[in-house]
């Protein structure tokens, strides 16, 4: 028998075969009312903070991660100098230093926050 009516034969057995019956997956409301890239960048920020941990206050100001999403736009994962949480330019926004060490999101920029961040 020729290899290819096995691999079919597979294929046929694993569209009539569930678990959980028409093939969707089931996630929290959050997830589902964001778009999907959106909850892509949530979920990558969790793992950031997850796996930095105590760390997060050391890297505070630098960029984590460079991501070419199409031809134009560039996402960048960094961490807020003064807010010390891990942002995205896309959510957040970015202000970014010449440096690259003390880099801010829009909203610690604009906020009484940006204001301690710069000075030092």
């Amino acid at each position: 028998m020729p290899r290819t009516t096995k691999k079919k034969a597979a294929k046929k057995g694993k569209k009539g075969f569930s678990i959980l019956g028409d093939g969707k997956s089931s996630r929290g409301d959050d997830e589902e009312s964001l778009p999907k890239d959106e909850a892509g960048r949530l979920k990558i920020k969790r793992q950031y903070q997850e796996l930095l941990g105590i760390r997060m206050a050391k890297l505070a100001g630098r960029i984590l991660n460079r991501e070419r999403i199409d031809k134009t736009v560039e996402g960048i994962y960094f961490i807020c100098v003064s807010c010390q949480k891990v942002c995205h330019n896309l959510d957040e926004g970015l202000v970014e230093d010449p440096d690259n060490a003390r880099n801010i999101c829009v909203p610690c920029s604009t906020g009484a926050g940006g204001k301690d961040a710069n000075r030092s």
